[in-house]
């Protein structure tokens, strides 16, 4: 059994941040002093963030978080790991938390009402109730609900269009689930300004589900924006929906293209893996940039002197600098 020594956060938190940059510049150096590594964005509307790190260092991460009156009611979803999730670190100030082209819309005031995953558990089967996966194509082919209803979408920015196909709907109890429940909050919030009446949301996604209520129902694997690719969630009545890109068989088995001009995140099984070193077609395994493939599917990007100091304003002194190149060659 592999020792759990790290953990992996998932979380949001909409608020209001007025200096962005200098609240970026903070957050970045308290995670570089904190050996903290992961994806995390800044907005005027507040924060999104996927991190791991030793278990001490995260829980100092989730205190600093909520020592902040902004983000107090942030809530974690948390998952044990043997090691490091990312490679790096990297705080990005963006316009939104989470690309939806519903900038106008403020969760805070208006959005679905939270169901906790076993409230959740409890309503999803009822006969007057819809369960609405939000997420995208290469999200939901891995795994969604039993019976969930799915949108052709490649990025959630498409979701607005999309609402459009489900106007026969307005009289059903709406589900609405994400992977940590960011997506949702603006969704259900925009199901409830096209006049959708009787609106929900998972609390804390597909993540928090699998925690807390086993995961019963959910088909598949959770697609996760780490170095896992790919997490289990039901441990009650687990199902593999995916097939192999190649082969059609089934397959949950989530790897890139060796080609990195392709670069598509698919279901590969592991015969037609090796047997297409590491790509998705005759094509890909034959470009000339191909990586080498080593049975994974996944390949860390080539950190080029990677300084985690960068895109800092402030110039950290010589020995942080020398430290943490250090931390990072032997990592």
């Amino acid at each position: 059994m592999e020792t759990q020594t790290h953990s992996i956060l998932l979380y949001y938190c909409y608020a209001d941040i007025e200096d962005t940059e200098t609240y970026r510049e903070e957050h970045h150096l308290f995670c570089i002093e904190n050996n903290i590594r992961g994806r995390i964005i800044i907005s005027s509307e507040g924060l999104n963030g996927t991190v791991s790190g030793l278990k001490e260092d995260c829980e100092k991460y989730m205190a600093y978080i909520h020592s902040d009156l902004r983000f107090a009611k942030t809530e974690f979803k948390v998952e044990g790991h043997d090691k490091h999730a990312f490679a790096k670190i990297h705080v990005r100030v963006k316009p939104e938390i989470v690309h939806s082209s519903l900038r106008h819309i403020n969760p805070n005031v208006k959005t679905g009402k939270h169901l906790e995953p076993e409230e959740f558990k409890k309503l999803k089967d009822q006969e007057d109730v819809v369960i609405l996966d939000v997420r995208s194509n290469y999200e939901h082919e891995l795994g969604h609900f039993k019976n969930a209803i799915t949108l052709d979408i490649d990025n959630f920015r498409d979701f607005p269009e999309k609402v459009k196909e489900l106007e026969h709907l307005k009289n059903k109890k709406v589900l609405t689930y994400c992977t940590g429940g960011i997506k949702c909050e603006k969704a259900s919030a925009f199901l409830l300004e096209q006049g959708f009446e009787d609106v929900y949301q998972l609390h804390g996604g597909i993540i928090k589900y699998g925690l807390e209520a086993g995961g019963e129902d959910f088909e598949g694997k959770c697609y996760v924006f780490d170095n896992r690719i790919a997490v289990d969630v039901n441990k009650v009545n687990p199902k593999v929906i995916s097939k192999c890109h190649v082969c059609g068989t089934a397959s949950d088995r989530m790897v890139n293209c060796a080609n990195p001009t392709c670069n598509e995140h698919l279901a590969i099984c592991e015969n037609c893996g090796w047997e297409l070193d590491g790509a998705c077609s005759v094509e890909c395994k034959e470009h000339p940039d191909k990586r080498p493939y080593d049975g994974t599917g996944y390949y860390q990007k080539q950190s080029n002197g990677y300084n985690p100091y960068k895109g800092l304003q402030r110039k950290p002194n010589k020995e942080k600098i020398k430290q943490a190149a250090h931390e990072q060659a032997n990592s």
